[in-house]
């Protein structure tokens, strides 16, 4: 577990490097720098000629190349500020890339107009030395230009969150002791608190139904779309829409417990969570800037040599620097991440560690718990009996549902069920104690009983009839025995039904080669009838939790990357050692910590979702890396003045211009990643 933690903790600490100098101003604050610098910048670009051309829109009169000065330093350390901080952060990091490399652009081309105008204006030279302020004023505003369009789309694929946001009302109706209503605001609700909720309203918070009963709309929350039917006892989630009836709910986790908060804090994490793929952009950016000054430092020092013309020399220089400003590098993974998170969530898919996406793309073997995953974990009785002469079948039964009624496994809960349904009176039971992935011990009207598989009898050297095991078992049968003084006084068989798109799936990863795997505590003949039905091969059965962890480690062996699917709660160990780890079921109690991801709908279906997601996340973040930096491979040389000989030089606007057009690129790229 640690491992993976760690992995995350570093990636954090990056992580927050990075929002800082990518100026994780809101994209409110960059649309006030860029307006404000806006208002500087028009005067410089009609007063100050573009690389000394002079545009049909331009005029200068007596005193203007002052006004042009005066608004360029306001404009290089306002506009240039988000820049220059970032660049200085980068530094101290010993990890130069994007801001270090347009504060370089900035800064060069914002120094040697000093120059120039110290030049023109103090020197005895006769000579017009030329003045970049057109460019710097050009390239700040696009720039800032660019981090608003930056911090809009990121804000807007973060929309996700403000969505759930919403789902939860702003008032609720709260019911006091003698059934008087009043109006309070969701957020001074507490525990325990009885709020009323009629049909057609948000369920302010999540709790449980004590009068009324309707039908529940959660595909908002779940993304569940049919209406699921609640009764007295059932729970509800905080931001569900109350179909029919009135109800009236008792408050059990307010705010930041309930289940919405949880998915949100998972969204915001899953956002945050910095990928390897991530890093790779920074890399990128960081051998952009040192190809960028080598580039324009040859270019620089050849044109020295061959035009002996200092002011030609640095505007190669400049340019070269201008254009490899890595815009759109620094938007090419964060706006797929973003989007990829948002299409997740509203699918149903939440992910919470960002690399297993990238890991998706790798993976063997995808390993699965029986119960609960690929079968509904909804058990019937289909047989039960007494194997004590002292003893009826009933007796039997009793016994069972008495000690079981500790227990919210899904097989406790079926035997209660039926008991309760069969007029059996549950007795409380005392002392009641698990037996880790067997069963349970504890004392029923003085019996001394437990409560255990088959693999305890054979472990213990109890007797039991094989014969009666064999013939419930090949039915795909859970069997659970009841032994008092280590000898079988009862048994009792339950069946499961197989979810409707476990077979689909398991197809779907055959057909993509990656092997499925069945992993369960249930017995080998009903998880070889249920592996059978779904055309599962490889089967471990009999597990105890831990068992599961190991198998998992054995595979990751030679290499080999394992994703695990479980419903959490037992699974929480190999969820953790799997290189991903797939919790499945909607709700709070999953072992949400242990999981990089969380299937809400319990539908198996939903882990092909998952893997088509991650496939078309990272090609988008492939293409994106080859939009943002290779249109440079082309850009830098022919800004460093390559085919000078033929007649064709790029000039920094130019090269703004096409620096802004490839990260409008990457935006639009990015906005059609699509689940298909």
């Amino acid at each position: 577990m640690s491992q993976k933690h760690d992995s995350m903790h570093m990636h954090e600490h990056h992580n927050m490097h990075h929002q800082n100098h990518m100026g994780h101003h809101h994209h409110g604050d960059f649309k006030k720098k860029f307006l404000i610098s806006l208002i500087f910048a028009i005067p410089i670009v009609i007063l100050s000629p573009m690389m000394g051309l002079h545009l049909p829109f331009q005029f200068t009169f007596k005193g203007s190349d002052w006004l042009v000065l005066i608004f360029a330093t306001i404009l290089f350390f306002y506009g240039g500020q988000p820049f220059l901080s970032g660049a200085k952060d980068e530094l101290k990091e010993k990890k130069p890339g994007m801001m270090t490399l347009i504060a370089l652009g900035i800064t060069v081309a914002y120094v040697y107009s000093l120059y120039a105008f110290y030049l023109n204006h103090f020197s005895n030279a006769s000579s017009h030395a030329m003045d970049f302020f057109w460019e710097l004023a050009t390239l700040i505003i696009i720039m800032l230009l660019g981090h608003w369009i930056e911090m809009n789309a990121v804000g807007n694929a973060g929309n996700a969150l403000e969505k759930m946001a919403e789902l939860l009302p702003n008032k609720a109706v709260k019911m006091d002791k003698d059934g008087n209503h009043e109006t309070i605001q969701t957020s001074d609700i507490k525990d325990g608190d009885i709020i009323e909720v009629k049909s057609g309203d948000s369920i302010p918070a999540d709790g449980i139904i004590i009068k009324g009963s309707t039908d529940v709309d959660e595909s908002l929350v779940t993304g569940e779309s049919k209406k699921v039917p609640k009764h007295i006892d059932d729970k509800v989630i905080g931001g569900a829409i109350n179909g029919s009836g009135t109800i009236q709910v008792k408050v059990s986790a307010v705010g930041g417990e309930g289940y919405l908060s949880q998915v949100m804090e998972m969204v915001n994490q899953a956002q945050d969570d910095k990928s390897r793929a991530e890093l790779l952009s920074d890399k990128v950016a960081g051998y952009l800037f040192y190809f960028a000054v080598s580039a324009g430092l040859i270019a620089f020092i050849v044109w020295i040599l061959i035009t002996h013309n200092i002011d030609f020399a640095l505007e190669r220089l400049v340019t070269v620097l201008v254009i490899a400003c890595p815009h759109a590098l620094g938007l090419a993974i964060p706006l797929v991440t973003a989007r990829s998170t948002s299409i997740g969530a509203h699918n149903g898919l939440i992910i919470k560690n960002r690399e297993a996406v990238e890991i998706a793309q790798h993976l063997n073997y995808v390993m699965m718990d029986k119960t609960g995953t690929l079968t509904k974990g909804v058990f019937t009785v289909n047989h039960y009996e007494s194997l004590a002469s002292h003893l009826t079948d009933d007796e039997v039964l009793q016994l069972f549902a008495s000690l079981e009624s500790a227990s919210n496994h899904p097989l406790a809960t079926g035997i209660v069920e039926y008991a309760k349904s069969k007029e059996i009176k549950i007795e409380n039971p005392e002392d009641v104690q698990t037996i880790s992935g067997v069963g349970l011990e504890g004392k029923v009207n003085g019996h001394s009983i437990k409560i255990v598989n088959e693999s305890y009898l054979k472990k213990h050297q109890i007797k039991y009839d094989k014969s009666l095991f064999t013939r419930w078992a090949e039915k795909g049968n859970s069997i659970s025995y009841l032994i008092e003084h280590d000898s079988v006084i009862g048994f009792i068989a339950q069946g499961d039904q197989i979810k409707e798109s476990s077979k689909q799936m398991v197809s779907d990863l055959i057909e993509q080669n990656i092997t499925p795997v069945m992993l369960t505590g249930d017995n080998q003949e009903a998880a070889k009838s249920v592996a059978k039905e779904l055309g599962i091969k490889n089967i471990h059965s009999e597990l105890l939790p831990e068992d599961k962890e190991k198998i998992i480690q054995n595979y990751q062996k030679d290499g080999s990357k394992v994703m695990m699917v479980g419903d959490g709660v037992n699974d929480a160990p190999s969820l953790v050692r799997a290189d991903i780890g797939a919790a499945i079921g909607a709700g709070t109690d999953v072992a949400i910590d242990s999981a990089d991801i969380i299937i809400v709908k319990s539908n198996p279906i939903d882990i092909i979702h998952f893997l088509t997601l991650s496939k078309n996340t990272m090609r988008k973040m492939v293409q994106n890396l080859w939009w943002g930096a290779g249109y440079n491979i082309i850009a830098v040389p022919l800004a460093a003045g390559v085919l000078a000989f033929a007649g064709l030089i790029l000039s920094p606007a130019v090269g703004a211009v096409l620096m802004s057009l490839s990260t409008i690129i990457v935006a639009i790229n990015a906005f059609t990643l699509k689940l298909e």
